[in-house]
């Protein structure tokens, strides 16, 4: 069960990043805001390229302790960046206001807690990713 909290929360993810892109994040984020609007969406799309190989490379590991913790972590970055759109609701350039948007934003972190709440289950309260 839990693996279908972790798949669903990082499909609603991957489609945010799709969604990010009409709402122009890289205005909000602090390492892009202050790039061009061109260079801005360059260097956030060209980013995502590897950061999802990587993501999708980890997650699916044969290595079972590798694919363990990648989706915890990942799981728990589902909640942090949940957080901290809640956070940049209040930046100026912000414009993820549409009920899409944010089930996309909110529905991942649901599906992070979700998933972190039944891996601790899984392993009785056990503290670890293995």
């Amino acid at each position: 069960m839990k693996e279908r909290f972790f798949y669903l929360g990082i499909g609603l993810f991957f489609t945010h990043e799709l969604d990010a892109m009409t709402n122009h994040e890289w205005r909000v984020l602090p390492l892009t805001s202050w790039l061009s609007d061109d260079m801005g969406r360059l260097v956030f799309v060209a980013a995502h390229v590897p950061l999802f190989a990587i993501l999708v490379a980890l997650t699916a590991s044969l290595n079972s302790v590798v694919r363990s913790r990648t989706r915890v972590w990942l799981s728990a970055f589902l909640i942090l960046h949940g957080m901290l759109h809640a956070l940049f609701v209040l930046h100026d350039k912000y414009e993820f206001d549409a009920l899409m948007s944010n089930i996309l934003i909110y529905g991942a972190a649901i599906c992070g807690l979700l998933y972190l709440w039944r891996h601790h289950v899984d392993n009785n309260g056990a503290l670890g990713c293995g």
